[in-house]
């Protein structure tokens, strides 16, 4: 009983620290209002920038001159209430006062804080680029695991409901049901863990899906998510036949 203590304590510690960083951030250093930003974003690299958390932050500010203002992808869409670029839901903020009226209705960085502004000013911005590709062969899991590999990076890790968000964006060309995920079950610790090594903690199952496994002697399994339906995560045998997802660039 300590020891399976000890174990789930460990776990809850490696899930507040592993915040995987699975964008690349890209500073434009060309004058547009927040809405031509926005399409410039959406047609060369995914959107205008997301941040999740303190990583993704320091991320930024790496890639950004720290004393000019550029635009991140952050709107007021009503009075009280602000929204990412693509739709997330905003989980982490960083201003400088929080705004508190509706003159000011977009969002700039600069030193790393933020502060509302006229959408319509012309400012330089920052885009960012997940790089995710689907993959429409039919591999098992150890073969499309070493596809991304040779090919690309990696077989595609889900840190957070908008990084499952994104994996999403691609699931609609799928030509299989189900499509692997980097996920697969560590039978001797009975854990599920993605393939650089990362506990899960941010975790979307279907329900009635058998996830604590513990018998070791049959076909080892792997995660996939649905192309279709809510797109939650099921577990298969790893020799079945799916399309995939690979990550492209290093992190």
């Amino acid at each position: 009983m300590a020891q399976m203590l000890h174990f789930s304590l460990l776990i809850i510690a490696l899930c507040t620290l592993s915040e995987c960083i699975q964008r690349r951030f890209h500073y434009i250093n060309i004058e547009k209002t927040w809405t031509e930003a926005q399409t410039y974003c959406r047609e060369k690299y995914t959107d205008l920038a997301t941040v999740n958390n303190m990583n993704d932050l320091k991320q930024l500010m790496q890639t950004a001159s720290a004393s000019h203002a550029v635009w991140i992808g952050l709107k007021r869409t009503d009075v009280y209430k602000w929204k990412w670029s693509l739709g997330d839901p905003v989980k982490y903020l960083n201003w400088e006062t929080e705004p508190s009226n509706n003159l000011y209705n977009c969002a700039v960085m600069r030193n790393g804080i933020w502060h509302h502004e006229d959408c319509g000013q012309r400012l330089g911005f920052i885009c960012y680029n997940d790089e995710l590709i689907l993959i429409k062969e039919n591999l098992s899991w150890t073969e499309a695991l070493r596809y991304c590999r040779e090919n690309h990076v990696d077989l595609v890790s889900v840190d957070s409901h908008a990084f499952q968000l994104l994996v999403t964006e691609v699931l609609h060309r799928a030509s299989t049901a189900e499509v692997w995920l980097g996920l697969h079950y560590y039978c001797l610790m009975n854990l599920w863990i993605w393939v650089q090594g990362e506990v899960v903690c941010y975790q979307n199952w279907a329900k009635g899906v058998q996830i604590q496994l513990n018998d070791c002697s049959g076909e080892h399994r792997a995660g996939a998510v649905q192309s279709g339906g809510d797109h939650q995560w099921i577990s298969l045998p790893r020799s079945h036949k799916l399309n995939f997802i690979c990550i492209k660039y290093e992190k």
